[in-house]
């Protein structure tokens, strides 16, 4: 088996580097070391790196490899020290070694791999920040039609692999992401005259139409939007008719709805006010007459619809979502990730790519 020791080295030092979103610069700095020693061409936009394969040709289409380099916060429940990587000759351990410094190195060692081939296509790396945070510097901006990697950049991006920890599984669909907070609005009185208008009712009334509402079309690969409320608050002493009662509910969509959509659609149903946090979140599917999907279908890869979010929700471009390490150990304490799942993951990126370029020349 190919040496790929120096990618596992990689992430060693990673690791050992603290780099919650925002404050990234270390692990940034170190990347580009690991690139200017090898003579690797790249450039940085608003703290991202992008590298591009030679002889890029503008006529092409372009495939990136995206993968962040951004980490949340340690949790609590450490019991190793997180940002200690170990010796171990089986793992790699510490904060962001399965979440997502093991897609990083991968990847990085794939577009070496294809680095002076000559594709069908273009092969762009993309190693992001803020992806923690969806901060507005890393994926949202670069794939945004200003951003580099957008529809009038000048890497327009055709196709991306997005890489998270999916155990190498292929996820053709990921669910996006709608919080929405209700108020309910009533008239306070005293309890034991009956006065009043109570809001607490109202959100009551609101939160079972919520319940049992449905949503008509059904996505072929996540099936229902899911919706649930997790959150209620009402009323300032026991002998007091509530005038506010507030809600949250908890909304993961598909592919068949928009975010604005489900909003407008639950609005009609509530008396009470209905706000989103965030309408940006939304769902993503890999196309149907996709190549990455015949690609996957040829390798006999896995697939799955994601449950979890990642920088797919801020791309346009056709997509998947594939990366060693599992989801599972990801914002957990003791974090890890196998060396074994590492040199599978180089593997199968580069099988994967040369695949890919046959598909497209069809």
């Amino acid at each position: 088996m190919e040496d790929y020791g120096e990618y596992i080295g990689l992430l060693r030092q990673m690791v050992s580097i603290p780099s919650p979103s925002f404050e990234e610069k270390g692990v940034l700095e170190l990347l580009c070391s690991f690139f200017d020693e090898r003579n690797l061409p790249y450039r940085i936009e608003r703290g991202n790196l992008i590298a591009v394969c030679r002889g890029f040709d503008a006529s092409k289409k372009t495939l990136v490899l995206d993968a962040h380099i951004d980490t949340v916060p340690a949790s609590q429940g450490y019991t190793r020290d997180p940002f200690d990587p170990g010796k171990d000759a089986q793992t790699v351990w510490g904060l962001g070694a399965n979440d997502d410094g093991g897609s990083v190195v991968s990847m990085i060692a794939a577009f070496r791999h294809f680095f002076d081939s000559q594709l069908s296509f273009n092969l762009v790396l993309a190693l992001t920040v803020e992806e923690e945070r969806s901060g507005e510097n890393g994926a949202c901006y670069l794939y945004s039609a200003d951003g580099p990697l957008g529809a009038e950049g000048d890497l327009r991006a055709d196709w991306v692999i997005v890489g998270e920890p999916t155990g190498m599984k292929a996820a053709t669909s990921e669910r996006g992401l709608l919080v929405l907070d209700g108020l309910a609005e009533g008239v306070s009185g005293h309890a034991a005259r009956g006065e009043g208008v109570n809001a607490l009712y109202i959100a009551l009334d609101d939160i079972a139409a919520l319940r049992n509402y449905k949503f008509e079309r059904i996505s072929p690969r996540m099936g229902e939007v899911a919706m649930n409320v997790t959150m209620i608050s009402s009323g300032t002493a026991h002998n007091v008719i509530p005038d506010k009662c507030t809600f949250t509910v908890d909304i993961r969509p598909t592919e068949q709805y928009s975010n604005e959509e489900i909003l407008a659609l639950l609005q009609q149903e509530c008396r009470s006010s209905i706000k989103a946090r965030n309408l940006s979140n939304r769902s993503s599917a890999t196309k149907e007459d996709s190549p990455l999907l015949k690609t996957i279908e040829a390798l006999g890869i896995e697939t799955f619809s994601s449950p979890t979010t990642s920088d797919w929700m801020r791309i346009d471009a056709d997509c998947i979502k594939m990366g060693p390490g599992e989801s599972s150990r990801s914002h957990s304490s003791d974090e890890f990730i196998k060396i074994s799942e590492i040199e599978t993951a180089i593997q199968t990126y580069i099988k994967f790519i040369s695949t890919f370029d046959g598909n497209t020349l069809e």
